[in-house]
């Protein structure tokens, strides 16, 4: 059926109702539309039929049909991608820094949405035709980004490289590092963050607080290098992954990431010539490869965050990885 897509199950969404998974991420589609489509069997769970209430897990795949015409269909509040003309094609390829026949890793611009949402008029799920290259099928997004944090995000070419991929990030076997400009400079040089994390609502829109009734989270930070006591570049290594991590652990130990105005508010921006662009980039990732075999790729650094460095006086080429014997 022309209009269907198949996305995988993500590790952020591990847990997640079935039907409130598509509130999230199809939110164009009614909940009256998306029951509809379950009964006819339209909406498919690794190839079954599925109710609502069923809990996801993380590398599954979910059939989204088309929704438009359906009875109880909301108004699309998601503007089409732009069509993808040779220039776009050319724009999304330039982000690959990676590419074999079962694996593509690309350099996430800031300000690019993983996925499609309320307002969003461009993101990345529309473009992934642009990745095709000569294979029969679009490749498959199994993992997120925010929508401001840039760096390495990877897609599986085929269905079985993707469910591959996915089980990587479920079973904690991939090893990712960030890099981050904060506010102020922590007392220690390394340290854990742990916290239980819950979503609210907070004037109408979503934002990740501290709760004792929310899921556990987990990052270990370390200092690479320190601009007085004025702001300081960190490394970060998240062993969970949950929404806004990184911004939420960094502002609860009072260094929030620069140009995060959401966690850290006024605090959260330097001034001067520093960016108010977010300064939160996804460095690298280790994972095995689904032929087999351990690889690791990296993303340079989008150019607020480099003008930010050279500003400060800091080298991303004069480092080592602070976490290696962890």
């Amino acid at each position: 059926m022309s209009g269907v897509r198949h996305m995988k199950v993500t590790p952020e969404d591990a847990g997640l109702r079935l039907d409130r998974w598509f509130r999230r991420h199809v939110p164009e589609a009614g909940f009256g539309a998306v029951q509809k489509a379950m009964r006819k069997g339209a909406v498919r769970l690794d190839g079954r039929r599925v109710k609502g209430n069923e809990r996801l897990e993380t590398g599954q795949d979910i059939r989204v049909p088309p929704f438009a015409g359906e009875a109880g269909l909301q108004k699309n509040k998601t503007a089409p991608c732009p069509a993808l003309d040779d220039a776009t094609v050319a724009e999304v390829r330039g982000w690959v820094i990676y590419k074999d026949d079962k694996v593509i890793a690309l350099n996430k611009p800031p300000g690019l949405p993983t996925q499609g949402g309320t307002g969003q008029k461009r993101h990345l799920d529309g473009l992934l035709d642009a990745l095709k290259y000569d294979a029969p099928e679009r490749p498959r997004l199994v993992h997120r980004l925010d929508k401001d944090t840039s760096g390495v995000l990877l897609l599986g070419r085929t269905a079985n490289a993707a469910a591959a991929l996915a089980k990587n990030f479920a079973s904690k076997d991939t090893d990712k590092r960030y890099w981050a400009l904060v506010t102020g400079v922590p007392k220690e040089p390394m340290g854990r963050i742990r916290l239980t994390m819950d979503k609210v609502a907070v004037r109408g829109a979503e934002r990740m607080v501290v709760s004792p009734d929310g899921k556990p989270s987990l990052t270990d930070y370390a200092i690479m290098d320190r601009a007085g006591k004025r702001a300081a570049w960190l490394a970060l290594k998240p062993h969970t992954g949950r929404t806004h991590q990184l911004r939420l652990h960094t502002a609860e130990i009072g260094h929030p990431i620069v140009g995060d105005g959401k966690y850290g508010g006024e605090d959260a921006y330097l001034g001067g010539v520093i960016s108010k662009k977010l300064h939160l980039h996804a460095e690298s990732i280790a994972f095995t490869h689904p032929d087999g075999g351990r690889l690791r790729i990296a993303a340079p650094m989008p150019p607020h965050i480099k003008a930010s460095f050279e500003a400060l006086g800091f080298n991303p080429a004069d480092h080592e990885d602070p976490f290696v014997d962890m």
